[in-house]
């Protein structure tokens, strides 16, 4: 047993640090996927930062939808980083220890940021609800301050829902094992260390989990019910297909985020050994959002391409006006 343990029996922790294995029953090879999963976090930051750039520099994208895509990018990089540098320093330099405070401030990192793209999802279907069944009221509603009003509870409401899953894990009693079959810290994989009762977690995450983005769920559906018979009222074909094209890809990405953490949610409470097909999922669900998220956009919001454009327009012209020698 690989098992730090501390010499006193009045301290709170005998294991005084955690072991990441990696990906359960592919540890001799795993290695070879730290390429494709660096290209992912790689395309996740670089795309994030292009969209920000362009909403920050293009006037025509000075609207709230868009404010709320910016945001969701801030958030996308947030969820990627907690997770993708420590994954690639055990692919690649056999980095596998991690501290105990580092392992419970990485849980809370993970609900919170997950948390907070639930809650974004949810503000951009109301934004889209209030632009589609209410389009004169839309300026007057959906303002600058609502939208940092919006990003301030969401800040808070999942800074402190997410504090009582690590604060749980961290008072359970690590007295033996400490070999985690998994990449990161997820609050099942470390408490089912634990020598005493692991299931309070278990249950709790489980009601944060339904409270939280089981409430932004009902909400958003509610919200595209809505839109949808609204725009099932407009007589035009065309003038229903705009506005449904104009939720379409909000949409895409609602169903891949939210279906992965209802079929992480079941196998990691069904199983109860580690096996790779849950554990991939969970790592998967925290950087290929980030990365699918700005591609989605891209491809499906004509101004989002226009402003790349003018973007990499203003980038070569400012490069050329550079390299042209002073008369």
């Amino acid at each position: 047993m690989s098992a730090s343990l501390k010499g006193s029996n009045s301290s709170k922790f005998q294991v005084s640090e955690f072991i990441l294995m990696g990906l359960p029953g592919i540890h001799s090879w795993q290695h070879w996927l730290s390429l494709p999963l660096a290209l992912l976090y790689l395309s996740a930051i670089g795309a994030n930062i292009l969209i920000l750039v362009t909403i920050c520099q293009d006037p025509a994208l000075q609207q709230p939808m868009y404010s709320f895509l910016g945001i969701l990018s801030v958030v996308d990089m947030g969820l990627a980083t907690t997770i993708m540098p420590k994954i690639l320093a055990i692919f690649w330099f056999d980095a596998k220890v991690i501290s105990l405070p580092e392992c419970f401030a990485q849980i809370y990192a993970i609900h919170c940021f997950v948390g907070m793209e639930s809650g974004i999802f949810l503000c951009m279907a109301f934004d889209r609800y209030i632009a589609i069944c209410h389009p004169l009221r839309y300026p007057s509603i959906v303002t600058k301050a609502l939208i940092l009003r919006a990003t301030v509870l969401m800040v808070l409401r999942n800074s402190l829902f997410s504090l009582p899953v690590p604060v749980l894990a961290a008072q359970r009693n690590y007295c033996s094992r400490n070999e985690i079959e998994h990449c990161l810290c997820s609050n099942l994989g470390v408490t089912r260390l634990a020598c005493d009762d692991w299931r309070p977690n278990s249950i709790c995450q489980l009601v944060l989990a339904w409270l939280v983005m089981g409430s932004d769920l009902g909400l958003i559906i509610l919200s595209y019910t809505l839109i949808l018979r609204s725009v099932l009222k407009l007589n035009s074909a065309e003038a229903a297909s705009k506005a449904l094209s104009t939720c379409s890809s909000h949409l895409i990405l609602i169903l891949f985020f939210y279906t992965v953490v209802v079929v992480i949610s079941v196998t990691h409470l069904a199983e109860t050994k580690a096996s790779l097909v849950p554990v991939l999922l969970n790592v998967l669900h925290n950087i290929i959002p980030p990365s699918l998220n700005p591609m989605v956009y891209a491809l499906r919001t004509k101004e989002l391409r226009a402003g790349f454009q003018k973007v990499f327009c203003l980038s070569l012209e400012k490069k050329t006006r550079h390299q042209r020698p002073s008369p």
